[in-house]
């Protein structure tokens, strides 16, 4: 299976390049790239910005462990 933006975006994410990976979400209109583009913000600690795109996104605001999350993320992503 190719690899699709947010699933990329997440691998650049997990090699430390936040700037990156967003670039790769923040044109995408996806619920997918609305899920990981909630995550960087996270990451960035904007939750404010985080709780927009997880509205977007359809999904619930996410708390606890960062990478923990980032995991979840990419094994729903890759089906």
């Amino acid at each position: 299976m190719a690899e699709t933006g947010p699933l990329k975006a997440l691998a650049l994410l997990a090699e430390g390049k936040w700037d990156a990976a967003h670039v790769l979400v923040q044109d995408d209109p996806s619920p997918e790239a609305s899920w990981v583009h909630a995550h960087l913000h996270r990451v960035e600690g904007d939750l404010s910005n985080a709780g927009y795109w997880y509205r977007r996104a359809g999904r619930p605001v996410a708390g606890g462990d960062l990478e923990d999350e980032r995991l979840a993320i990419e094994r729903a992503l890759s089906g």
